[in-house]
């Protein structure tokens, strides 16, 4: 049996610009959801593969493979599917949402809330959870307040990525870290070069935007109404503020997130006994199959419709469908021939840094999976950096200035899947509201082209002095030293 052969350059962009033009129009023009482009995608680079000597046992392995990486995710998913829907019937949703109107001015609701999402991230490790939790209730506070929904979902986007970036509990920090096999603190200290400044950023544009709402021209009424349908349909009550706070205990304890979330879902089904006098069968129901909003006002029903075990299915299928497609891309090794095409128009820190990051938005587009838009790009480019004399932290923190933060932002990939389901806005709706992770890349190129916060090696493990590298011709001659040293 031969062997697959490696793929030129044509053969590794056929799936991946077929896959582009193939979603593109199909959710753009032909407004079709994406799960059967994608699968149309996945069948376009399977037959690219066995072209090149791939047989179907190894497409197999790769798409398997992919997904197999991905089961906890997915196992998480349904989780906070079931944990939405105890928490809204318990009414733990309904009072965060309630107080929320009360205590939180308009002008300063997106900054606000957008601290809050940060918080959430940074002690429990996830956007997911922060998403899930915090997020679903400051979406029915916005919607109370007259801000638009795709508003609301960019400032938790922005909120709950800057918090899953720096955190040390975060999956995807510590993937980074590990792709570029670098110490983890060393890696989130780099990163603040970088997250603070764009954070506060992002926080002065929601600041910007949230004076024009003005507390006179918000629909009082409005807030009323929506206040007397969750009042009249839940007991609410502070206690209810508890199973968030069990999140929270939870990931400072550094409980798992399974058995942390499962713990949450579990006070929020008994606090719907106690306090919304619930029955077995509902809350069996409601894990199941969600919520559903029966109040006489419907913007409050839409709020509340949410949540359950089969309300992330959608999310959960289009996931899979995802990640055969990148599993095949890379057991392929179509993105591997691709990158190394990339390398040889390196020429000085500022485009490794630039074509990092680029780099990782593209795999968060074609390989629909944030872990392996670090770990590509990590294990793709950390001979350049060795080779700049660039310390490998500061690879880890370009890997997430565009893989981790770039992750939401395509309906396809898992991340902005899950978003969009949680929080009830399409992604593309959020995309130009979700500021941190707009500017964030932008902020970490400029620095570079700047020579800002660049992390350089002072010795090589030889003991000599590194070089400014600042031309290919410079970098070509290190690189050969290195080769005849190896």
């Amino acid at each position: 049996m031969n062997e697959a052969r490696k793929p030129k350059i044509w053969e590794a962009l056929v799936p991946i610009v077929g896959m582009s033009i193939i979603i593109v129009y199909s959710m753009l023009v032909l407004k079709v959801e994406p799960h059967i482009p994608i699968v149309i995608s996945t069948i376009l680079a399977g037959i690219m593969a066995l072209k090149v000597g791939c047989t179907w046992a190894e497409i197999s392995e790769g798409m398997i493979g992919s997904v197999y990486r991905a089961i906890e995710a997915l196992i998480i998913v349904m989780i906070v599917g079931m944990l939405i829907g105890s928490w809204v019937l318990a009414g733990s949703v309904p009072a965060m949402i309630y107080y929320g109107l009360e205590l939180i001015s308009p002008k300063f609701f997106l900054p606000t809330g957008c601290i809050l999402c940060a918080i959430v991230s940074v002690a429990t490790g996830s956007a997911w959870t922060s998403g899930g939790t915090i997020g679903v209730a400051l979406m029915g506070i916005g919607t109370g307040l007259g801000i638009n929904p795709a508003l609301t979902a960019g400032m938790v986007i922005s909120g709950a990525y800057f918090g899953d970036k720096i955190s040390p509990l975060s999956d995807s920090t510590n993937v980074a870290a590990a792709a570029a096999e670098t110490d983890l603190y060393l890696h989130v200290r780099s990163m603040m070069y970088t997250t603070v400044p764009s954070f506060i950023l992002a926080l002065l544009l929601y600041l910007i935007i949230g004076l024009r709402y003005e507390s006179s021209s918000v629909n009082l009424e409005n807030i009323k109404i929506i206040k007397e349908a969750l009042s009249s349909s839940f007991t609410i009550s502070p206690w209810l503020l508890i199973p968030p706070i069990v999140v929270l205990i939870t990931a400072i304890k550094k409980v798992p997130a399974i058995p942390s979330l499962l713990l949450a879902t579990a006070v929020g089904s008994i606090f719907a006994v106690i306090f919304q006098r619930a029955g077995l069968v509902d809350i069996l129901d409601v894990l199941q199959n969600g919520y559903v909003g029966n109040t006489n006002v419907e913007i409050v029903n839409k709020l509340l419709t949410r949540g359950g075990v089969n309300g992330m299915l959608w999310t959960i299928s289009l996931i899979i469908f995802a990640l055969c497609f990148g599993g095949i891309l890379e057991k392929a090794k179509f993105t591997e021939v691709i990158l190394e095409k990339v390398v040889k128009y390196i020429h000085s820190v500022g485009s490794l840094v630039a074509t990092t990051i680029v780099t990782g938005i593209l795999c968060d587009f074609v390989l629909t999976d944030q872990y392996l838009a670090n770990i590509i790009p990590g294990r793709m480019y950390y001979k350049v950096y060795d080779d700049m004399g660039l310390e490998r932290y500061y690879l880890s923190r370009t890997l997430e200035d565009g893989g981790s933060l770039w992750s939401p932002m395509f309906p396809w990939n898992g991340c902005g899947a899950y978003q969009s389901a949680t929080l009830g806005v399409p992604t593309f709706s959020y995309f130009p509201y979700a500021f941190l992770n707009l500017i964030n890349p932008i902020v970490s190129i400029i620095m570079a082209y700047m020579g800002i916060a660049v992390f350089r090696k002072k010795l090589t493990d030889s003991g000599i002095e590194v070089i400014e590298v600042d031309n290919l011709t410079e970098l070509d001659k290190i690189r050969n030293q290195n080769d005849k040293k190896d």
